[in-house]
C-alpha cells in the first residue's frame, strides 16, 4: 500500500546486503562467483528471474542484483566486507612457526576446557578442529621417518664420524624438503589453512585482536551509512566465523543508535561456528554481544545451519549454548537448511562427503529448495522477518548451556 514502509508491509523493492565472509583468503572472488553462477541456477530451478551485474556506488567489493520474484521487481546491492588482508597476514608463517602455533592453540583449547565442552556439543566441528593437529603431526612423522631412514642409510654406507655427520645433514635436509612439499600441497590437505583459522580465533584466548576491532568499526560505519540510504532493508549476512563478527558489529551499531524510521535491519547467520570462540575464557566481549543482540527488537536474526555441514555447529543456538541467554531473549530463530531433503537423492549422494564444499552450500543453489533460499532472501520481495514470520524453530535445535566460561564484558 502507498505510504506504508517496509517495516509495516514486509515488502522490499530496494535492499542493501552486507556479506561478512569467514576465515577465507579468497573472500572477494569466491563469493562473487558463487552468486553469479548459483543465483541464476537457483532461479531456473525455482522459476524466477535473477540477473547479476557490476557493483554500484563506492563499495570496494560487490555486485548488483535485479530480480523478478513472485511477480515483484527487486533491486539489491551486495557488498563484501572483506578482511582477507588480515587473514593473509596471519597466514604468513614459517613451517616451524606453524607447528609452534599448533601447540599453542591445542594448549589453549585443552587448558581452558573448551575442547571437551565443544565435543559434547557437536562432534563434527570438534573433529574438524582436531584435523589440522592430526594431519600436521602425521606430516611431521613422515618427514622425520624419511630423514631418519636416509640418515641411517648414509651412516651405514660411509664409515666413521663422516658417515654420521653426512647422515644427520642429509636426513635433516630431506625432512625439511618433505615438510615443504606438504606445505605446498596444502590446497589438497588444508592442514595449514585450518590451523591458521583456529589459531587466529584462539590467538587472544577468545578476545578480538586489535586489528580486527579496527576493521569491525569500519564495517559498522559502512552498515550505518546504508541505514540512511533509502533502502527498504539492510541485510547483514555472516558466514562461518563471519557470523561472530556480525554479532559484535550489529551490537555496537544498535548501542550507538539506529534510525527509528529507517530501513528494516536484518541479520542472517549461515554455518556459524560461534562456540569455537564464545567458549574461550577471554571471549567476554562476544558473550556480552550475544546476550545483548538476542534481546533486541531493532533487528531480526535468523540462524541457518544443517546437520550435513560437519564444519558448523548445526542447530546449536549460539546464545543459549554459550550460557548467556537473557530473560527477554528473542533471537536467533534457529532453522535447518536440511541438506538431505533440499538436495535430490542423487545429488546428496554426490555431495554428502564433500565436507568443505558443504560448508559453503548455504550460498548455493538447491535442486529441491525448502523455505531457505539464499537468493530469495537476498534479492526477493520480502524482508527476512516477513519471510520467516510465524516460522517455528527447528525441533532438534540444541539449547543446553555447555560453556564453562560465561563472564561478559
Amino acid at each position: 500500500m502507498a505510504g506504508l514502509t517496509a517495516r509495516e508491509t514486509g515488502q522490499v523493492r530496494r535492499r542493501r546486503v552486507f556479506y561478512i565472509p569467514g576465515f577465507d583468503p579468497l573472500q572477494t572472488r569466491r563469493y562473487r562467483q558463487f552468486y553469479r553462477s548459483e543465483g541464476p541456477a537457483q532461479a531456473a530451478i525455482s522459476g524466477y528471474v535473477l540477473e547479476v551485474g557490476a557493483k554500484r556506488g563506492d563499495a570496494a567489493h560487490g555486485w548488483s542484483v535485479t530480480a523478478q520474484i513472485d511477480g515483484e521487481g527487486v533491486e539489491a546491492e551486495v557488498e563484501v566486507l572483506a578482511w582477507a588482508d588480515i587473514i593473509s597476514g596471519s597466514m604468513r608463517r614459517t613451517i616451524l612457526a606453524t607447528y609452534g602455533q599448533m601447540l599453542r592453540t591445542a594448549w589453549i583449547y585443552v587448558a581452558s576446557g573448551a575442547l571437551f565442552r565443544l565435543g559434547r556439543l557437536r562432534k563434527g566441528p570438534t573433529l574438524a578442529a582436531l584435523y589440522p593437529v592430526v594431519m600436521l603431526s602425521l606430516q611431521a612423522g613422515v618427514a622425520g621417518l624419511s630423514g631418519w631412514g636416509l640418515g641411517l642409510g648414509l651412516a651405514a654406507a660411509v664409515p666413521g664420524w663422516a658417515g654420521v655427520m653426512l647422515g644427520l645433514g642429509a636426513g635433516l635436509v630431506l625432512a625439511v624438503a618433505v615438510l615443504r612439499l606438504f606445505q605446498r600441497a596444502d590446497r589438497r590437505f588444508l592442514a595449514y589453512y585450518l590451523m591458521h583459522d583456529y589459531a587466529f580465533s584462539a590467538g587472544h584466548w577468545g578476545a578480538y585482536p586489535p586489528e580486527m576491532e579496527a576493521r569491525m568499526a569500519v564495517f559498522g560505519a559502512r552498515i550505518r551509512a546504508a541505514l540512511d540510504s533509502g533502502a527498504d532493508e539492510v541485510l547483514v549476512v555472516g558466514h562461518s566465523s563471519g557470523a561472530i563478527l556480525g554479532v559484535s558489529i550489529l551490537s555496537d551499531l544498535i548501542r550507538a543508535g539506529v534510525p527509528a524510521q529507517g530501513p528494516v535491519l536484518s541479520f542472517l547467520t549461515l554455518g556459524q561456528v560461534v562456540p569455537m570462540v564464545s567458549f574461550l575464557p577471554e571471549a567476554r566481549r562476544l558473550r556480552g554481544d550475544l546476550a545483548y543482540l538476542s534481546a533486541r527488537e531493532e533487528v531480526t536474526w535468523v540462524d541457518v545451519t544443517a546437520p550435513g555441514d560437519g564444519c558448523a555447529f548445526a542447530l546449536c543456538d549460539p546464545v543459549a549454548v554459550t550460557g548467556v541467554a537473557p530473560a527477554g531473549k528473542r533471537w536467533p530463530l534457529v532453522i535447518s537448511a536440511a541438506f538431505s531433503q533440499t538436495f535430490s537423492p542423487e545429488r546428496w549422494r554426490q555431495m554428502r562427503f564433500r565436507w568443505f564444499r558443504l560448508h559453503f552450500q548455504y550460498m548455493c543453489a538447491f535442486d529441491r529448495p525448502g523455505d531457505y533460499d539464499y537468493f530469495r532472501i537476498t534479492a526477493g520481495p520480502l524482508t527476512l522477518g516477513a519471510r520467516y514470520r510465524g516460522r517455528s524453530p527447528s525441533k532438534s535445535r540444541i539449547e543446553r548451556a555447555l560453556s564453562g566460561h560465561r563472564s561478559v564484558a
